[in-house]
C-alpha cells in the first residue's frame, strides 16, 4: 500500500476525517499535515507542505481539500515534480492518473458530495499511469521544471 500525505484548510476539516477513515480502511498509511482546526487558515501553507512531502519522496501521493479544490491545486503545482489535479468526477480522477500521472488529488469540500469524493479517491489510488505517448508528454513538463524551476531550498 501507499503512504498518502493529506492536507486541508479550515473548510476541509470535516471531509478530511472521512478521507482518513477511507484511506486507513483501504490499508494506506496517512501522513496528516493539517489543519485540524475550523479556524481560518491559508491554504497555500498546507498545499505546499503536502506537495513537498510528495516531491521529496516522504509520501507516495497527496490529497488536498479546500472549498473548491482550485486554490490547493494552484499552490501545489508550484512545487517541482508535482502534478496536482482538481477532480469533480470519477472520469477526471481516472484520466488524471492514466494520462497525466497525477500525484496529488485536490478535492472540493463544498462542491463534491461524500459519495463522489470516495469513488474518486478509490479510482485515483488504483489507476496506473499508461506511459507511452503520455510519458513523453509528462516528460516535457518535467524537462521544463528542470530548466526553469528552483528545485531545492526554501525561501
Amino acid at each position: 500500500m501507499m503512504k498518502i500525505a493529506l492536507g486541508n484548510d479550515h473548510r476541509g476539516v470535516p471531509v478530511k476525517q472521512r478521507v482518513i477513515a477511507l484511506l486507513k480502511e483501504l490499508g494506506h498509511e496517512v501522513l496528516d499535515l493539517g489543519t485540524n482546526s475550523p479556524a481560518s487558515v491559508d491554504y497555500p501553507d498546507y498545499a505546499v507542505a503536502v506537495a513537498e512531502a510528495v516531491a521529496r519522496g516522504e509520501a507516495d501521493r497527496g490529497i488536498l481539500i479546500c472549498g473548491t479544490g482550485h486554490g490547493m491545486c494552484i499552490a501545489a503545482n508550484k512545487v517541482a515534480g508535482i502534478r496536482a489535479t482538481n477532480c469533480r468526477d470519477v472520469i477526471d480522477a481516472e484520466l488524471s492518473r492514466r494520462h497525466n500521472n497525477a500525484n496529488v488529488l485536490c478535492l472540493s469540500a463544498d462542491l463534491v458530495g461524500e459519495e463522489m469524493s470516495e469513488k474518486m479517491i478509490r479510482v485515483w489510488l488504483t489507476t496506473e499511469f499508461e506511459g507511452g505517448r503520455h510519458a513523453r508528454r509528462t516528460e516535457k513538463i518535467s524537462a521544463y521544471e528542470r530548466c526553469h524551476m528552483k528545485t531545492e531550498g526554501h525561501c
